[in-house]
């Protein structure tokens, strides 16, 4: 049943990429060229799911544990160190360059969008990149009494 849950979730999120018109690159980099062609959609787009999402964490959070799945997977991290810094630093140099974050390169991929075919290898050989580099560093705390299966 997780399965079919994830699926469908999955499936909604990518169908609002696609509303809202995320998976299309053009929209990003219009609302990053700020004295050219600016298009400040994505700002509600983004206040649209920050809104969303904190109310959601509310109400969720109030469960003792998730309707599907053992337990909550909450950060018990809080320290900033350079991954931190290095991580969103990445990340939002190459969403700047190719006008795509994870998601909306999937979804654009689906659709057959052209620059997904560069892109889309490039982020899978930095996540893997990303991996490697993470190996041999120390593991995080014991989770919190949320994380508990």
């Amino acid at each position: 049943m997780s399965f079919l849950v994830n699926l469908a979730l999955g499936l909604l999120f990518g169908v609002g990429l696609v509303v809202s018109g995320m998976a299309d690159p053009a929209k990003v980099l219009n609302f990053l060229d700020l004295f050219g062609t600016w298009d400040p959609s994505l700002a509600f787009v983004m206040g649209g799911a920050v809104l969303v999402a904190f109310v959601g964490f509310r109400l969720v959070l109030k469960r003792g544990q998730p309707v599907v799945g053992g337990g909550f997977h909450l950060p018990t991290r809080s320290d900033i160190d350079a991954r931190v810094i290095a991580g969103p630093a990445v990340f939002g140099i190459g969403w700047g360059l190719g006008g795509f974050c994870p998601g909306p390169a999937l979804t654009a991929l689906g659709l057959g969008a052209t620059g997904t075919l560069a892109f889309v290898p490039a982020m899978i050989l930095g996540m893997w990149a990303a991996r490697l580099m993470g190996e041999g560093r120390p593991q995080a705390p014991a989770p919190n009494k949320r994380q508990a299966a």
